[in-house]
């Protein structure tokens, strides 16, 4: 296992501090403000900490109802809705400062039978013959600040291998489509729960962004505001981060300060296991150079 990926492990694992209730720390990505995606992982790691093991999280809905502050940690409530006879529910509140920065519900159910079918994948280049995003980086090296450069071209617990390339630091005007592949980087435990709230993890990667591709925007743009309004994500089968997955995205909508950004996420051997929905702001400041 690599250091960052048990790392990030540690950090999804949360510390029990009484009945329902977690403390979470805090990843330092080089922005000030808390990434989702940590707050995704640590509110499903908290609600599938009070639910049977025979139960997986089959969906998810967040609200980000204010900045995380990425130098604290973050206390999660969990509230137990319902224990039904076929599926379980869980509330949970995620708290800075004292106030919610993020709600969440999550739904659980067992194995069942029933009606299958689903999307086929895109046709796309294998993920060995594709560089990494941050080898992608290295060559621009010298656009990135100095105080963050570390940060954004260090290890990360996800390896990701984008198919659709998008210059950073030169965007340009393109449909708003977008594949990568990614992956967990090192071994990871057996329980199946940690792989979902991985996924729940990974899954604010790079989504939100393909709303700026149509046009020629970046989120390192100064007169470009961004944030993640909600999240919604669906488990469909049983998935293993330590494998290659790749994750589809479109933007269909932007209008009135925000954006909708779907994926879907695709073993290699193309069968769907997940699907993703976030709706963010996407704000054009004036005046900005």
């Amino acid at each position: 296992m690599s250091r960052v990926l048990d790392d990030l492990l540690e950090l999804l694992k949360l510390e029990p501090i009484e009945e329902n209730l977690f403390r979470g720390q805090s990843q330092d990505l080089g922005f000030r403000q808390l990434f989702g995606g940590q707050v995704l992982g640590q509110a499903l790691s908290a609600a599938s900490q009070t639910v049977e093991p025979a139960r997986h999280v089959h969906s998810l809905h967040g609200y980000f109802l204010r900045p995380g502050d990425a130098g604290l940690p973050v206390v999660y409530t969990v509230d137990r809705v319902r224990d039904g006879g076929s599926f379980t529910t869980r509330r949970v509140v995620a708290i800075q400062k004292g106030q919610p920065i993020f709600t969440m519900m999550a739904s659980f159910q067992g194995d069942e039978p029933g009606f299958e079918h689903q999307v086929k994948m895109p046709e796309v280049p294998p993920p060995e013959s594709l560089p990494s995003d941050i080898e992608l980086l290295r060559r621009k090296a010298h656009l990135i600040p100095e105080q963050v450069r570390d940060k954004f071209l260090g290890d990360k617990p996800i390896e990701i291998h984008p198919v659709t390339v998008v210059d950073p630091f030169d965007p340009q005007v393109c449909e708003p489509l977008k594949s990568v592949w990614f992956r967990a980087n090192g071994l990871m435990p057996e329980d199946p729960q940690v792989h979902r709230y991985m996924l729940a993890y990974a899954s604010d990667f790079n989504l939100i962004t393909t709303v700026l591709q149509p046009h020629g925007a970046n989120y390192l743009n100064r007169d470009v505001q961004m944030a993640s309004l909600d999240h919604a994500l669906w488990f469909h089968a049983n998935l293993r981060m330590n494998d290659w997955l790749l994750y589809a995205m479109d933007s269909p909508w932007a209008g009135n300060a925000r954006g909708l950004a779907r994926g879907h996420v695709f073993t290699r051997e193309g069968r769907l296991v997940a699907s993703v929905a976030q709706e963010g702001l996407v704000r054009k400041r004036q005046g900005t150079r």
